[in-house]
């Protein structure tokens, strides 16, 4: 034990621009889970939006297939443990109870709002507001952006640019294989990555509060 203290998973110099993204992105999910309860058709934007994606064919369903595999409970759990266990390997104890915690608890808000909102799909009951897949996907991404950006340092400039560009990106990757695949409304894969937005800024800063409070605990 060297008795340095552990790297925080919500650099300092984030914590400033995340808090009120997390805060908008809180607002986004609940007025679209308002403006969409209890609807089973898509609204204007989706209608817009959804015919240019859906439908896709191969190799691209392939594709969309595939992606979608990864937020499945097979796919999923693969990449939680390959990402905790690339955090201790790191040493970053922090980061993989964020992991852990922060997509468990991205996920469960998605499972928790389904059925608050009753937005379906499909007109058969499938519940489809916010799209949990798209959650996840942006949720271990933030997750991993905080890490590489506490490593290496970076300042609150390039720091929330490489966060908020891997969650778009993972966002985007998910959202459109759920659109393509049918299995949601391009507003519920908003709604998803909104959710992760809120959660994970919050769930880390939780970490380090608790984190810090055991260590001063200690001495």
């Amino acid at each position: 034990m060297t008795g340095r203290p552990a790297p925080a998973v919500l650099p300092p110099p984030l914590r400033a621009w995340l808090g009120p993204i997390a805060a908008l992105a809180t607002l986004m999910v609940v007025v679209l889970g308002a403006l969409y309860a209890g609807h089973s058709r898509p609204g204007r934007v989706d209608a817009w939006t959804q015919p240019a994606v859906e439908g896709m064919r191969p190799p691209w369903r392939h594709v969309a297939l595939a992606t979608d595999f990864l937020g499945e409970p097979a796919g999923a759990a693969t990449l939680v443990l390959a990402t905790v266990t690339g955090c201790l390997l790191l040493r970053h104890p922090r980061a993989a109870v964020l992991v852990v915690a922060g997509v468990g608890t991205t996920v469960g808000t998605t499972t928790l709002l389904k059925p608050l909102v009753g937005r379906t799909i499909h007109g058969d009951g499938n519940l489809s507001y916010p799209s949990g897949h798209t959650a996840f996907c942006t949720a271990l991404a933030l997750v991993v952006a905080l890490l590489v950006t506490g490593r290496l340092g970076l300042g609150r400039t390039a720091g929330t640019s490489l966060v908020l560009a891997a969650a778009l990106v993972a966002g985007a990757a998910m959202g459109w294989a759920q659109v393509a695949l049918g299995a949601h409304y391009p507003t519920d894969v908003l709604g998803g990555w909104c959710t992760a937005l809120a959660v994970i800024p919050a769930t880390a800063w939780l970490v380090d509060r608790m984190a810090d409070v055991r260590r001063r605990e200690r001495r």
